[in-house]
């Protein structure tokens, strides 16, 4: 099988870790067919997508909507690298997964509009499919409503043209898209459980999520929620676009 290529964008060591680890566990493949590279540390460099059966973007505390003037070095760069990617990536309709800061970069293509205005705290909530979710492979067995966990400054405010709004949630209407048939982004992060969620709760404590005293009790809420219906995208995903 050729592999899928995960791409981070976490600085934080420990979170990057956890999301990768996270990632590979939700695709039930072993590791070394889950390539990873930290766009935060070094360029993207050359990628082939005849190279790979699929890509997966994780998520992170880069957001597009940033002013120019506070993204960092590294950001810049990311941000270059990806938005070429995704270029690509659409023109040519290969697989594609992006989670959170992917709706971000691929949100902001074909004249869609990613900003401020949809912002969530960090917490669950429930996201219910739109009737294109309801027909959609990806998504197929999961239910009409699901309960997901999330965080984000940053939504699709206008969709790119030619996207298909897959879900929505009562506070956010885009949870997910689709670009062409094989492109996705969804706004929540299936590859968390309780205790992914609550490293990263104390992780970004101090990056304007939440006030930090809240940590706790965002981590006691995380592990009162039931949240099991996510990572059966991931899962979908690889079993769909899996190829020799």
């Amino acid at each position: 099988m050729r592999p899928f290529l995960f791409l981070g964008t976490r600085p934080e060591d420990d979170a990057a870790d956890n999301e990768y680890a996270s990632v590979v566990r939700c695709t039930g493949l072993p590791e070394g067919d889950v390539e990873r590279r930290r766009l935060e540390r070094e360029p993207l460099g050359q990628v082939d997508l005849d190279d790979w059966s699929g890509i997966i973007l994780g998520g992170g505390p880069f957001n597009t909507s940033d002013p120019e003037v506070d993204k960092s070095p590294e950001q810049r760069r990311a941000e270059r690298d990806l938005h070429d990617l995704a270029e690509r990536v659409v023109a040519a309709d290969f697989p594609f997964f992006g989670a959170c800061y992917g709706i971000g970069i691929l949100g902001s293509l074909r004249g869609g509009l990613v900003d401020r205005t949809h912002g969530e705290p960090i917490g669950a909530t429930s996201v219910s499919l739109t009737g294109e979710g309801r027909a959609d492979p990806l998504f197929d067995g999961l239910p009409d409503t699901f309960d997901v966990f999330l965080g984000h400054k940053e939504a699709v405010t206008r969709l790119p043209e030619g996207a298909v709004r897959l879900a929505s949630s009562a506070t956010c209407p885009v949870q997910a898209f689709r670009l062409g048939a094989n492109v996705y982004a969804t706004q929540f992060h299936p590859e968390l459980d309780i205790e992914a969620l609550c490293l990263r709760i104390e992780v970004y404590k101090n990056h304007g999520y939440f006030d930090p005293p809240q940590a706790q009790s965002l981590k006691d809420m995380a592990r009162r929620s039931v949240v099991v219906e996510p990572p059966r995208l991931l899962k979908s995903f690889v079993e769909r676009y899996a190829r020799p």
